[in-house]
């Protein structure tokens, strides 16, 4: 009887050591891929001399049973980190983590894209919001937003508790912050929104972005030494002005009185990625005017974003610049999806669009007040878009893969993944103690 469980014990823990060498070396090819798209050198696992042996020999047939036992607990341990996996580099990077919570900074080593060096407040500490009023926007009180963002030093900008900060004024934003919503139900709504202007270094996570409107001709601070005259402002959801390294991520944005997220003015080196946004005309505008050649060194990237009901155009509409769409669910536009003037370079890759009911609304493209003879020469491409309902994408330019160079910023995955790397855009729910 001991010699039968002495073999099935040694045949159960070949299974198991065949089980876990299939885990492990999934677990590095999972790593060297993750690591190839962040940029980041893999983690090399040390491997066996072919001489050395896979198994020592046991003889307490006991302490076999014992071995397998652990051995299974390690195997599931192992593959429950890889199940977490979405194929989202953005989120496998940090939302596998339940103790997110104490690890929140490593959010801005998950990047990707043009605004992938954006580190906001990560080398600074943690800035917590308390009071969701606006007293003051010229003496604004600690333990408000408008206090913390205005600071000069480096701030990780995090909730206590859920909130609805209504703002009196612009909230301008000062250099290497981030808004973190994560873990509260934050709104900043029913007034002016978040400008972001001649600064650099922020990050904006989390937070629900609505019903903004305009505000202006008063005073509004923007560092601790200096308050200035506002006029009008547009009515932004985020409205990026001369800035960069900016990665707006995981928001939800709807029915701003101009766009959901705007950038103009020579800004560049931005991500925006895994936002919901919905009910809106003018959804997102990449660059100021036809005349405003500053803009020919914007590099913007747009992925992972759902564009969802009641959306009507400009998800984006570019001028001048470098834009890489990729990896985008449309399921809903009015007028079209992606639009330009002034030679921008669109590369559009791997997104889903599905086209209105309207025939006449089903092309995803639209070149703004410019004729056919001088457009044909604009590089715009659709390479490996789902085209649904009819949808479809009209080219222009020359062709080659080197006209796209700079409008390139990370892998593409296939587009019918799309849903599944779309399926969380908007504001997460994260509660301590557990993944978001």
């Amino acid at each position: 009887m001991s010699g039968h469980r002495s073999v099935v014990a040694l045949l159960v823990l070949f299974w198991i050591f065949f089980i876990r060498s299939k885990a492990s070396k999934t677990l590095e090819i999972f790593e060297k891929s993750t690591s190839a798209i962040l940029g980041r050198p893999a983690v090399m696992h040390e491997t066996k001399h072919p001489e050395e042996p896979a198994t020592k020999h046991v003889e307490d047939p006991e302490r076999v049973v014992e071995m397998v036992q652990r051995s299974i607990n390690s195997s599931r341990r192992e593959l429950t980190y890889l199940s977490c996996g979405t194929g989202n580099p953005i989120d496998d990077c940090w939302r596998c983590d339940p103790d997110w919570e104490s690890n929140r900074m490593r959010l801005a080593d998950c990047a990707i894209g043009f605004g992938r060096n954006a580190i906001g407040g990560q080398n600074g500490r943690f800035y917590v919001v308390s009071d969701p009023n606006d007293y003051d926007a010229v003496d604004p009180r600690p333990g408000t937003l408008r206090h913390a963002v205005i600071q000069t030093e480096p701030l990780w900008i995090i909730f206590q508790r859920d909130m609805v900060i209504q703002l009196k004024e612009e909230l301008i934003m000062n250099s290497y912050k981030t808004i973190d919503g994560r873990g509260a139900n934050v709104h900043i709504a029913n007034g002016p929104c978040i400008t972001v202007q001649y600064v650099k270094h922020i990050i904006i996570h989390g937070i629900h972005i609505h019903d903004c409107k305009p505000a202006g001709n008063a005073m509004v601070r923007d560092s601790p030494e200096h308050y200035g005259w506002r006029t009008i402002s547009d009515g932004d959801g985020v409205s990026i002005f001369g800035a960069s390294h900016i990665w707006v991520d995981h928001c939800s944005l709807s029915s701003c009185t101009d766009g959901l997220i705007d950038a103009i003015m020579g800004s560049t080196a931005i991500t925006i990625s895994n936002n919901f946004m919905t009910h809106h005309d003018k959804v997102m505008l990449l660059g100021h005017n036809d005349d405003y050649t500053p803009d020919v060194n914007m590099q913007v990237t747009v992925a992972f974003n759902h564009f969802g009901e009641g959306l009507v155009q400009r998800m984006p509409r570019c001028r001048h610049g470098y834009f890489h769409v990729v990896n985008n669910d449309y399921t809903h536009w009015q007028m079209y999806a992606i639009g330009g003037s002034a030679n921008p370079t669109i590369n559009s890759q791997a997104n889903r669009f599905l086209a209105p009911s309207d025939r006449f609304s089903k092309e995803v493209t639209k070149r703004e007040y410019t004729a056919k003879s001088i457009w044909r020469h604009w590089n715009w491409r659709s390479e490996g878009d789902l085209m649904l309902n009819g949808a479809f994408f009209v080219p222009s330019g020359t062709g080659a893969s080197t006209s796209y160079s700079k409008a390139s910023s990370l892998s593409a995955r296939p587009s019918f993944l799309v849903t599944s790397l779309t399926g969380n855009a908007g504001v997460l729910t994260c509660r301590k103690g557990s993944r978001c």
